[in-house]
């Protein structure tokens, strides 16, 4: 199936209702005070969200540790990518690395950076 990255305007609340928990407590009760420097995209099939992602223009709260660090990479004219997830009824499909793909694609001048915390996880991106 082909899938076509939109911006989830209207209906945020269930893309974070696909993360998991602590991935929501995480950007939920924050979210008012980023969604002006962030911007969610996502797949949707049969009016479900299959996949999505955030991209930050500012430090996102779950980076408040790497914050300088983080500074550096906006202050470049980098976009950091976070929460990027892929329901688990969909993986193994590369929907993740499709996601990334049509990303650059919207913005293909656009730079990004993204930090990964599962090492396993490091031949994915």
């Amino acid at each position: 199936m082909a899938y076509t990255l939109t911006v989830l305007e209207t209906n945020q609340h269930r893309f974070f209702e696909m993360l998991p928990k602590e991935w929501q407590d995480a950007i939920v009760p924050f979210w008012d005070a980023y969604k002006d420097a962030a911007t969610i995209y996502g797949f949707e099939e049969d009016g479900n969200i299959i996949a999505g992602g955030i991209v930050f223009s500012t430090c996102p709260p779950d980076l408040f540790y790497y914050k300088n660090e983080a500074q550096q990479w906006f202050d470049k004219g980098y976009l950091y990518i976070g929460f990027l997830f892929v329901s688990e009824m969909k993986r193994n499909h590369n929907i993740g690395t499709i996601w990334l793909q049509q990303l650059k694609a919207k913005l293909p001048k656009q730079k990004f950076w993204l930090l990964i915390e599962e090492d396993h996880l490091h031949h994915f991106y």
